[in-house]
């Protein structure tokens, strides 16, 4: 078994996801560049896709937060200690933030458009990076990386 470059490139699930993401986002870039603006006339309004953040976030927020508290009641009884600073419920709990920066920015301050938008946007990269990088990055009790 010698030192192949590529079973080595290939054992490690990190490069992989890094090549895949590579790939994609420079397909992605060259399809926009190309059809950018049948791309932007095929999208709804963006008083539409405004409301359809808010709802989305309103459905999911409540349940976010019930499968946060309900994961802390079964590591109690799992584990003795309802919080231990995980990685996976460190980013859950950050993502619970931003969104929760979100609704207080609907609600109280009356933010809308590209400001909340830019929000959700944050709150999604945190929602991706909770279940897949503290997977692929992160050592801990709910990971998967060496």
């Amino acid at each position: 078994m010698g030192d192949n470059p590529q079973t080595r490139l290939f054992s490690n699930p990190f490069k992989i996801v890094i090549l895949m993401l590579a790939v994609l986002t420079a397909a992605a870039m060259l399809i926009l560049d190309l059809k950018f603006d049948s791309i932007r006339e095929a999208l709804p309004e963006a008083d539409f896709l405004d409301h359809l953040s808010y709802v989305s976030v309103m459905i999911a927020y409540p349940l976010m937060t019930a499968v946060i508290i309900t994961g802390a009641v079964w590591a109690n009884y799992a584990w003795g200690s309802y919080w231990t600073w995980d990685p996976k419920e460190t980013a859950s709990l950050i993502t619970w933030l931003i969104y929760t920066l979100y609704l207080h920015a609907r609600i109280t301050a009356n933010w809308s458009g590209r400001r909340v938008a830019l929000i959700s946007i944050i709150g999604f990269v945190s929602v991706v990076f909770t279940f897949l990088g503290v997977n692929i990055l992160l050592s801990g009790l709910h990971s998967y990386a060496s």
